[in-house]
C-alpha cells in the first residue's frame, strides 16, 4: 500500500509542479471564477462548448498542490465529454472525496483517483474540489464566482 501511496503523491505533485491545459483558453465559450476563503485557492475555468460537448477547457489561478493537481487532472479528464458525461464525473469524483470509496465505484474516474486520499483530510477536500464546483458554474454558465464556503 505504502508503494500506491507514494505513487499517488508523485501525480499529485507532478500535476501540481506541471499543471496540464493551464492558461487562458482562446476561443472559450463559457467561463466561471472560483474562490476557496479557507487557504486562498483562487482559479478561473474556461470551457469551449460545441453542441454540448467540451471541445476544450483550461484554469489559471494560484493554489495549494491539492488545488492545482485537482484542476490539472479534472481538465485532462474532461476534454471530448458531453455535458452529461461531464456531470457524471463531478458527482463520482465528489463521492471520491467525500464518502466511501465504493460510493463513486460507477464511475470510472482513471486518474483522478489518485485524489482518493483527500477524504481522510477534511479541510483539504476544499481544496480537491474548488475547480470541480466552477466547473459546474461554467456549465450552468453561472456569472457569479464560486466559493466553497
Amino acid at each position: 500500500m505504502s508503494d500506491l501511496r507514494d505513487l499517488y503523491q508523485e501525480v499529485i505533485l507532478d500535476h501540481n509542479r506541471r499543471p496540464r491545459n493551464f492558461g487562458r483558453l482562446a476561443g472559450a465559450n463559457r467561463s466561471a471564477e472560483g474562490f476557496n476563503p479557507l487557504c486562498g485557492d483562487r482559479l478561473t475555468l474556461y470551457l469551449k462548448l460545441v453542441d454540448g460537448v467540451i471541445e476544450a477547457v483550461s484554469f489559471e489561478g494560484a493554489g495549494c498542490a491539492i488545488s492545482t493537481a485537482s484542476a490539472s487532472l479534472m481538465t485532462e479528464a474532461l476534454e471530448g465529454k458531453t455535458e452529461h458525461e461531464a456531470q457524471a464525473l463531478f458527482e463520482g469524483f465528489h463521492a471520491l472525496v467525500t464518502a466511501d470509496p465504493g460510493a463513486a465505484a460507477t464511475v470510472p474516474l482513471g486518474k483522478l483517483e489518485v485524489l482518493s486520499g483527500v477524504r481522510e483530510f477534511p479541510v483539504r477536500v476544499k481544496c480537491a474540489t474548488l475547480a470541480w464546483h466552477t466547473l459546474q458554474a461554467a456549465l450552468h454558465d453561472e456569472t457569479r464566482p464560486v466559493s466553497t464556503e
